[in-house]
């Protein structure tokens, strides 16, 4: 065998190898949990809160926080964070959303925070229902009272969740088109879209949604390109609303940016009805 021929087969073989290991490790890419006691909550920033348990159509407990409004009548978000962490690194969230004149609830996916089970993308979605069962059913908030937001990865979770039901609007703030979109701009030199185990789908799912949604992104953004973004814009240009973010993906927007949070209160209460508890 030639010397060519045989750095030609080293090669093909590393890059098996590495295609090999995308696929097979792949849920260590997308999911980045902290499992575990949450070392703040939010009484730690003076929010009247409480423990909320969850349990999903598959069996699995799911852990969440209601942060109460300022007024009965308030509007009610359902927010759904991004891949890394847990609740406790949102507290910031839970304050700014407090601020707009919202209650909120937060939950943390399978395998994050105090949640059993571990992540995966049906599971995450069967997360999203419960969330959105308790809301209208124990709590008892109509569904027009409830604006459903996704940030990063929430994004797919929440256009997903509000394509099967009718909340009063869809936030989606830094989110991605897909899993295979993302992993074709992230690794062009791989067959990455081939090699995508998760779908995690925006756009597809956005496709079905029928109530105004608010897009946010910014074009300095540095893992979620700003043209998903744009994408996600077209699917429903008429009842769409875009705000343009500034700095990186991981940098807390809605807490710095008051363009950005005036925007939002905004939207969340022109959006919704103050009406009584059902």
């Amino acid at each position: 065998m030639g010397t060519i021929a045989a750095l030609v087969i080293g090669a093909a073989a590393l890059y098996g190898i590495i295609c090999l290991l995308l696929f097979t490790f792949q849920q260590r890419l997308v999911f980045f949990p902290t499992h575990g006691d949450y070392p703040a909550t939010p009484g730690f920033i003076d929010l009247s809160w409480r423990d909320v348990s969850l349990t999903t159509d598959d069996g699995v407990r799911i852990a969440g926080w209601f942060v109460e409004g300022p007024d009965e009548d308030a509007p009610v978000v359902l927010f759904f964070h991004g891949n890394a962490g847990d609740m406790s690194h949102r507290l910031a969230t839970l304050s700014a959303l407090h601020e707009l004149g919202a209650a909120t609830l937060m939950i943390d996916y399978r395998g994050y925070g105090r949640s059993d089970g571990s992540p995966d993308e049906d599971g995450l979605y069967r997360d999203a229902r419960a969330a959105w069962q308790w809301l209208t059913g124990e709590a008892g908030y109509a569904a027009e009272r409830i604006v459903i937001f996704g940030r990063s990865l929430g994004g797919p979770v929440a256009a997903w969740l509000a394509a099967r039901h009718e909340p009063a609007g869809l936030v989606l703030e830094s989110a991605f088109t897909s899993v295979p979109d993302l992993a074709a701009h992230h690794y062009p030199w791989l067959p990455a879209r081939w090699l995508a185990r998760y779908d995690f789908d925006t756009e597809a799912a956005l496709a079905r949604v029928e109530c105004p949604v608010l897009i946010a992104h910014s074009p300095d953004d540095e893992i979620v390109p700003f043209d998903h973004a744009d994408v996600l814009a077209a699917v429903r240009p008429g009842a769409t609303q875009r705000v343009r973010l500034s700095g990186s993906h991981n940098d807390p927007s809605l807490e710095l940016d008051a363009g950005w949070r005036q925007t939002l209160g905004d939207f969340i209460h022109r959006h919704t009805v103050a009406a009584a508890h059902r």
